[in-house]
């Protein structure tokens, strides 16, 4: 099988959906499978005839029929905001999503405590906000990690006592905490969460080794790797694992290790919703994303010049890919230009995952650090080639499937790819 894993490269909204969609609509795709994150998800996908959709939890190939998801263990599952989802779908023309759906029961169970909690710790952080999305992912996990035998999953979504019973013990722990919380009486979330087992096909782990021999199946992830838990820029980042550790995890379980091609997703402008480190953010950029506006969580969204320093760090700790998907080529008649290097350092260390007080310490560094700007590239492909060392085999020129290119030759990108000897790190067509 062609398994394709998608990774963003940046802080996120790089255009991870609407690569899936087009991964989707051009071959015989069996599942798109998560592997991190939850409904703070925002992957835009735009169909050619104006149909349009942020994809959360659903994955980004959900417009195409027959395409199922499944949401594995590593994602944050969040009933009310799936349902949500799921009508607006309908309203865009696909009425079956629910249908196409599968869920590991081991996967946590965001609930209205979570993002109750959330909201309450992120407003007391005043003006040293670390950007959550407000949606309650990092309080799951983060309560899931303290009480790894309490914490409500989705398969208590079918045991209604055992769910009632978690979810009370859920509510009187983060109010001891935290003070009264904005959220709803236990008895209230119930009727949700069972209707949701009730509607979902809710599966074991060893669910997904069958799906992954039965098709091609692409490996959507959520966010971004300058995100990331442990490599990330703390402490403004993420509760999750944005790297493609998740997937090789699931890949490697099913006795598929090594069977997936690694695809990151860049923009050809780096930005960041939310506070932290962007080195190259130049608030003179005429730019603008109306699917990124100013929240109340996150605040503006920020754009900067290509930061080739940030994005040859994320392809280090993600381990490398095997070819780069270059989007938002259509902004390059703008004054963009690609920075190689800071005025301290053309290369961000690397250290070992968990030491987040070396994290912070980056931070700090980055926080003072200034870039370093090259001439405006004549040729976007081939610079952010040579500044990252990875070959662009995909290039978008606006927001729908037909606005994608494969880069020349297409039929490695198209028949499957494999890392050759002999040509480095240049994508080759896979033998059978």
């Amino acid at each position: 099988m062609n398994h394709v894993m998608v990774v963003d490269l940046g802080y996120g909204d790089a255009g991870k959906g609407t690569v899936v969609d087009w991964l989707c609509a051009t071959r015989p795709v069996h599942t798109v499978v998560r592997f991190n994150g939850g409904a703070q998800a925002a992957h835009n996908v735009v169909l050619a005839d104006g149909r349009q959709h942020t994809f959360a939890q659903f994955g980004a190939g959900t417009f195409r029929p027959g395409v199922r998801t499944h949401l594995s263990r590593h994602v944050v599952v969040d009933p009310l905001a799936l349902a949500a989802e799921a009508d607006h779908l309908t309203s865009v023309g696909v009425p079956d999503a629910l249908d196409r759906l599968t869920v590991d029961g081991g996967a946590l169970l965001a609930t209205p405590y979570h993002r109750a909690a959330n909201r309450a710790r992120e407003l007391a952080r005043g003006a040293d906000r670390h950007g959550s999305c407000g949606l309650g992912v990092g309080e799951t996990v983060a309560y899931g990690l303290a009480h790894p035998d309490e914490a409500p999953r989705v398969a208590d979504c079918r045991h209604p006592g055992l769910l009632r019973d978690r979810l009370t013990r859920l509510r009187d722990r983060l109010t001891t905490e935290l003070g009264p919380l904005d959220a709803p009486p236990v008895e209230d979330c119930l009727p949700a969460f069972t209707g949701f087992a009730a509607r979902v096909a809710i599966v074991d782990g060893s669910y997904l080794a069958g799906v992954l021999r039965a098709g091609t199946c692409v490996f959507e992830g959520a966010q971004g790797v300058l995100l990331d838990e442990w490599h990330g820029f703390h402490p403004y980042t993420t509760w999750s694992t944005t790297t493609f550790a998740n997937a090789e995890e699931l890949l490697a379980e099913a006795g598929l290790a090594g069977t997936a091609r690694r695809l990151g997703v860049l923009r050809t402008v780096t930005t960041r919703h939310g506070p932290g480190p962007l080195v190259t953010e130049d608030r003179a950029l005429p730019l603008t994303d109306p699917r990124n506006p100013t929240n109340p969580w996150q605040g503006r969204f920020r754009f900067g010049h290509f930061d080739a320093v940030a994005h040859r760090y994320a392809l280090e700790v993600a381990g490398g890919v095997d070819g780069l998907a270059l989007t938002h080529l259509d902004l390059t008649d703008r004054p963009l230009r690609i920075c190689r290097r800071y005025d301290t350092v053309d290369r961000l260390p690397v250290g070992p995952p968990g030491d987040l007080d070396r994290q912070a310490a980056l931070t700090e560094r980055l926080l003072a650090a200034r870039p370093v700007y090259d001439a405006p590239p004549a040729d976007w492909v081939t610079a952010v080639e040579e500044a990252l060392a990875a070959p662009v085999v995909l290039t978008s020129h606006g927001p729908t499937a037909e606005d994608k290119r494969p880069a020349s030759p297409a039929p490695a990108f198209g028949a499957g790819w494999r890392r050759s000897a002999e040509v480095g790190d240049h994508l080759v067509v896979a033998a059978g």
